[in-house]
């Protein structure tokens, strides 16, 4: 028998050699699995599935530029997670000037929603018992803060971004006997939101309230108002904005919010809140670059960690949520994503042993994430559907059925 030797099998040694250096190298598909999936994705689609190594188990367009919709938001919570870290809370501080005024200074807490504002005043009501005037300061983001795909209407997903904001800027309301009333039982009806309400022509539902006159930041002060007299606070003055003087002006509350980030970000990911998450990617830009926080240092920060930490080479940024059709990223620069968001997997919704994130606009149709086998490994999946009418659901039962037999 002729004995091996190394160069007669060295072809086979440099194959496996090139399989461990290149993860994109190609697993085998059963041929019937391989044309289902090539069938499925069009030339305005990709899909691309990996399993636990990095090894590619099916590609098609993987570097095709396309519209990720709402799974860029698992992209801008690595982002937050990097410029804000993963123990960061949002801050909102209260102040006492020499003229008795209470001001209150906004970093952009997502949720300061009617419960954190009531508890709020319950803290502020043991340190003072009058005040002047409630001032709103929201210069820790600019304004105006125009985010590309947002359109003026009654939708929470429309709601302007800002540094002061109050249940997510928008206002709750039905009609009961003729009258308006709060829709939700923890959230006063006030007077100042009741003639934006009668002035939409609507008899119940939602209005998105609007950075014209400061309408946004002034609610934000009218509810910590209705709240500071409901607990005894005597309030003289008005609500208006102005800002804060450190150097001045005594800080007497420094609320903290109970949520860290990465309790954000799984509310971000289960219920896909655009208003939340351009208040991180605004909120990251400002901690990367010094504030006031603008859509365009998020962005440049987003772009700046997508090329020099995650080696992104087909992604572009025009806002944090992916409402905007402007956003564009491939199935491969995807995929880098799901790798390095891997350790926050179990933010993300999930069914089963599913972890995913989807995305919708008309004629957009995405998702992506991840599939757990038995023993824990995770099998990254990127579908991004650009044709119009087309779903991610028939493929993604093609491949949860092919992981489950891998």
């Amino acid at each position: 028998m002729k004995p091996i030797t190394f160069l007669n099998s060295f072809p086979s040694f440099f194959l496996l050699f090139l399989i461990i250096l290149n993860p994109w190298q190609p697993v085998n598909l059963n041929a019937e699995t391989k044309k289902d999936f090539i069938n499925l994705i069009g030339k305005q689609d990709a899909l691309l599935i990996t399993d636990p190594q990095g090894r590619v188990l099916f590609s098609k367009n993987v570097e095709k530029i396309l519209v990720p919709a709402s799974t860029l938001k698992i992209f801008t919570a690595l982002v937050a997670l990097h410029y804000l870290g993963p123990d960061h809370r949002f801050v909102t501080e209260f102040y006492i000037d020499k003229d008795n005024n209470l001001k209150i200074k906004g970093y952009g807490d997502p949720l300061l929603i009617s419960e954190v504002l009531l508890e709020i005043s319950k803290s502020l009501c043991t340190k003072i018992n009058k005040i002047n005037d409630i001032i709103c300061d929201d210069s820790y983001f600019a304004q105006p803060l125009t985010i590309p795909g947002v359109a003026s209407s009654t939708q929470p997903y429309d709601a302007p971004n800002g540094a002061l904001c109050a249940n997510f800027n928008t206002v709750n309301f039905s009609r009961s006997k003729g009258i308006f009333i709060s829709a939700e039982p923890q959230t006063p009806l006030l007077p100042f939101a009741l003639k934006r309400i009668k002035q939409s022509g609507q008899g119940k539902g939602r209005i998105v309230l609007s950075h014209n006159n400061n309408e946004c930041t002034l609610y934000a002060g009218h509810l910590i108002k209705y709240f500071l007299e409901n607990e005894g606070i005597k309030i003289t003055g008005a609500v208006k904005t102005g800002s804060v003087q450190k150097s001045s002006d005594r800080l007497i509350l420094r609320y903290i919010s109970r949520l860290s980030l990465e309790e954000i970000i799984s509310r971000i990911l289960d219920f896909s809140n655009n208003f939340t998450t351009n208040q991180l990617l605004i909120a990251a830009g400002a901690k990367a670059y010094g504030p006031p926080g603008t859509l365009d240092k998020g962005a440049t920060a987003a772009l700046s960690y997508a090329k020099d930490i995650l080696g992104l080479k087909h992604t572009s940024i025009a806002e944090g949520s992916g409402i905007s059709r402007k956003n564009r990223t491939s199935a491969k620069d995807m995929d880098k994503v799901l790798n390095a968001f891997e350790p926050y997997h179990s933010l993300m919704r999930h069914e089963g042993k599913e972890f995913y994130k989807t995305g919708t606009l008309i004629g957009i149709n995405t998702r992506a994430g991840y599939i757990e086998k038995t023993k824990g490994q995770l099998y990254r999946f990127v579908v991004l559907l650009n044709t119009p009418g087309k779903s991610a659901g028939s493929i993604m039962e093609k491949i949860r059925c092919y992981v489950s037999d891998e």
